[in-house]
């Protein structure tokens, strides 16, 4: 790789930044009804982390393929604690597809 711009796919990610790019796994009932019928897992993602990371940093960690990244920011909202005033973070969701044949595992048990 002895390009001056390397493209996206051959650009290499600092491997201590791509451990912390996945916060953490949503297990809802949204993210358990988009995993069965098209075979993408969501992650909880840092809010400054772009599809080629998130994609790198799945792919390190669970050592699967992924086909596609797709990415929604969500506002945190207002709530009102009594009289006091919160406000919730705003979260970015990835939904990681994975290509077909290839299955992650977020239950803990070995498959």
């Amino acid at each position: 790789m002895s390009r001056v711009n390397p493209t996206p796919a051959e650009r290499k990610f600092d491997e201590g930044r791509l451990m912390q790019v996945l916060v953490a796994p949503i297990v809802s009932e949204k993210a358990t009804h988009v995993a069965d019928k098209t075979n993408a897992v969501t992650f909880k993602v840092l809010q400054n982390a772009t599809k080629p990371e998130i994609k790198a940093a799945v792919e390190l960690m669970f050592k699967v393929e992924v086909k596609g990244v797709s990415v929604v920011n969500t506002k945190g909202k207002t709530k009102r604690f009594g009289r006091s005033v919160g406000r919730r973070d705003n979260v970015r969701k990835a939904y990681v597809l994975l290509k077909p044949g290839q299955e992650l595992n977020l239950s803990g048990e070995a498959a």
